[in-house]
């Protein structure tokens, strides 16, 4: 059986996110991905605020990385970052629902290079982050493996 990119885009996040306690735990929501993007949301829970009353900024990171996650990792070939970074553009506070929006910018043999735009229920944007992936060892869904 062939799956269209789609599909096994589908079939590799189901199979992840099965596994994400990190992502399930904070509450965070898988609204669409695609081959090379996804998009998830999170709302900022009191737990989640600083000393400031603004989110912490990892728990922003973590978001903006869990997109990049499920982004690279669309083409049933373990994903993992190699390097990652973020710019926090505007405080997000209490209540606030954040997505993370990513997207593939470029692929090559192991690597590739992904943008994430994290935004507020206004969509204004709080932070860019940039992750630069590196493929390892196994498959997601080993029957449709083309090893």
């Amino acid at each position: 059986m062939t799956l269209t990119p789609q599909e096994l885009a589908q079939a590799c996040a189901d199979s992840m996110w099965a596994q994400d306690e990190a992502t399930n735990g904070l509450g965070m929501v898988l609204q669409s991905v695609a081959p090379g993007q996804a998009v998830i949301t999170m709302r900022v829970m009191r737990d989640m605020t600083n000393g400031l009353k603004t989110c912490h900024g990892g728990f922003m990171f973590t978001l903006a990385d869990s997109a990049f996650a499920f982004a690279c990792n669309t083409y049933n070939q373990r994903t993992v970052a190699q390097m990652a970074q973020i710019t926090f553009l505007a405080p997000a506070f209490e209540g606030d629902v954040l997505t993370a929006s990513a997207r593939e910018i470029w692929k090559q043999g192991r690597s590739g290079i992904y943008d994430i735009q994290v935004t507020n229920q206004s969509g204004q944007p709080v932070a860019e982050f940039r992750g630069h992936s590196r493929t390892v060892k196994g498959t997601h869904l080993p029957e449709f493996s083309e090893e």
